[in-house]
C-alpha cells in the first residue's frame, strides 16, 4: 500500500480505500455465489456439517461469526476513528450530507420492515436487518461502471457507509445484547480503562494493545454483549498520534499501521469467509409463499426501497434547504443511482440477521433470501441508473443560500 512520505502528513486513505474495497467487492461476490452453488449441490451436507464441526469449545461457524468478525469490526472501528479525526469526516461540512443521508437510510428501511411485520412478535425483532450498507459490494458495482460516476459521489458513498457501520455497531450493542454477566462486563470495562490510560500516556506499542485486546474480546464474549463489539472498542483506543521521536510521521502512527496491516486480510479473506459461511441458502423447497413471506418482503423492500428513499430523499432535502453541500459534478440521476447501491446490505445485514434470530434457523433462511434478493435488485437498479445516466444531466439543485460549497 502506498503511503505518504514520513515527512508529510499522510493523505486520506479514502482513495486507496475505494480502490481496494472495489476489488474486494468482486471477491465477496464470488464467495457468496460459491456458497449458493455449494449449498444447492451434492456438497450441501458436507458444507453444513463442516460449519457445525467443533474446533475446541466452539463450532467453525461460531469462530467465524464471533472470532474472525471481531477483526472485521476492529478494522471498521479504525476506519471510523481515522475518518472522524483525520479524514473525510473530520469537519462538520463534510459530515452533514453523508450523516443526514445515512440517518435517513437507516430509519426508512426499518420503518418499511416494521410495516410488513407489525404485530408479529416472532419477526419484529429483525427491524435493523435492512438498515446496513455493504461498502465492499457497493463499491464493487461502482468499479464495474468505471469513470462515469464522479469521485465526489464515490467519496460520499464511502463516508455514508462508515457512518452506517457506526450506526450498526450502536444498534448491535443496544438491541441485540441479552443475559449480561456483570462480572465479565466489569472485567471488560477494566481492560478498556487500561487501554484508554495507555492511549493517554502515549503508549504506541501495538503488541501491547493487541494483547489486551484479546483479553477484552474474551471478557466481552463471556459478558453477553456480542464479542465483535470488543473489536470496535479496541479500535477507539489505538493511538492516531505519531510515534514518539517522529512527530511528523503520521503515516507511522499505530492506528495507520494496524489499519494498513489488517485491510487486505479483512477484505480478501475474513469477509469472503464470512460470506461463504453464511450466504449458503438451500433453494430446495423454496416456494412462492416463502418468497412472499412478510419477513422476506420486509427485508427485501427495506433494502431496495427504504435505502433509496431514505438516502436520496434526506440527502436531496438537506441540499435544497442549505444544510449540506452539493457533491461536486454530480447530478440527480447519479445521486439516485448511488442511493440505490446503498441498498446492497449483504455483510452487516447477514450479521444482524444472525443475531436477531440466533435460535431460529428457519427465520435465518428467510432473512438470507430477503437480503440476497433485495441486495441483488438494489445492485442491478443502481448499476442501470448509473450506467445510463447522462453525464450532462441536470445537476442537483444547489442550496438556497449563496455560496454553497462543493464537497471535495
Amino acid at each position: 500500500m502506498a503511503i505518504a512520505s514520513h515527512t508529510r502528513r499522510p493523505l486520506s486513505m479514502l482513495r486507496h480505500f475505494l480502490e481496494n474495497e472495489a476489488s474486494a467487492g468482486l471477491v465477496l461476490m464470488g464467495a457468496a455465489t460459491l456458497a449458493l452453488i455449494v449449498a444447492n449441490s451434492p456438497l450441501a451436507d458436507a458444507y453444513s456439517s463442516g460449519l457445525h464441526a467443533h474446533v475446541g469449545p466452539l463450532s467453525v461457524e461460531y469462530w467465524i461469526n464471533d472470532g474472525l468478525m471481531a477483526v472485521f469490526f476492529l478494522l471498521v472501528g479504525l476506519e471510523i476513528k481515522r475518518e472522524i479525526l483525520d479524514g473525510q469526516l473530520s469537519t462538520w461540512p463534510r459530515r452533514v450530507l453523508p450523516g443526514i443521508s445515512a440517518l435517513g437510510g437507516m430509519v426508512a428501511p426499518a420503518l418499511i420492515y416494521v410495516a410488513f411485520n407489525w404485530g408479529d412478535p416472532a419477526t419484529i425483532r429483525g427491524w435493523a436487518i435492512p438498515t446496513a450498507t455493504d461498502i465492499a459490494f457497493a463499491l464493487g458495482v461502482l468499479k464495474l461502471i468505471g469513470p462515469r460516476v464522479p469521485t465526489s459521489l464515490q467519496v460520499f458513498l464511502a463516508a455514508l457507509a462508515i457512518i452506517d457501520d457506526l450506526g450498526a455497531v450502536v444498534i448491535i450493542a443496544l438491541f441485540y445484547t441479552s443475559d449480561l454477566s456483570v462480572t465479565d462486563l466489569a472485567l471488560a470495562g477494566a481492560v478498556l480503562l487500561i487501554l484508554t490510560v495507555m492511549n493517554r500516556r502515549g503508549v504506541t506499542r501495538l503488541w501491547a494493545y493487541l494483547l489486551l485486546g484479546f483479553a477484552l474480546w474474551f471478557f466481552v464474549f463471556r459478558s453477553g454483549v456480542h464479542a465483535t463489539i470488543a473489536g470496535v472498542a479496541l479500535a477507539f483506543t489505538i493511538p492516531l498520534a505519531p510515534s514518539r521521536g517522529r512527530p511528523d510521521d503520521m503515516a507511522g502512527s499505530p492506528l495507520h499501521r494496524l489499519e494498513h496491516g489488517l485491510h487486505n486480510w479483512v477484505a480478501f479473506l475474513i469477509v469472503p469467509v464470512f460470506a461463504f459461511a453464511n450466504a449458503g441458502v438451500s433453494l430446495e423447497g423454496v416456494t412462492a409463499d416463502a418468497l412472499l413471506d412478510d419477513l422476506t418482503l420486509g427485508v427485501a423492500f427495506g433494502l431496495l426501497l427504504g435505502k433509496m428513499v431514505g438516502v436520496f430523499g434526506c440527502g436531496f432535502v438537506a441540499v435544497r434547504v442549505g444544510l449540506a453541500d452539493v457533491p461536486m459534478g454530480a447530478n440527480k440521476l447519479q445521486f439516485l443511482g448511488v442511493s440505490l447501491l446503498c441498498g446492497i446490505g449483504f455483510t452487516m445485514s447477514l450479521f444482524i440477521g444472525l443475531l436477531a434470530f440466533a435460535n431460529d434457523p428457519a427465520l435465518q433462511e428467510e432473512v438470507k433470501i430477503g437480503i440476497l434478493s433485495g441486495s441483488l435488485l438494489a445492485g442491478l437498479a443502481g448499476w442501470a441508473v448509473l450506467r445510463f445516466a447522462p453525464r450532462t444531466a441536470r445537476a442537483m439543485p444547489p442550496a438556497s443560500r449563496a455560496g454553497s460549497r462543493a464537497t471535495r
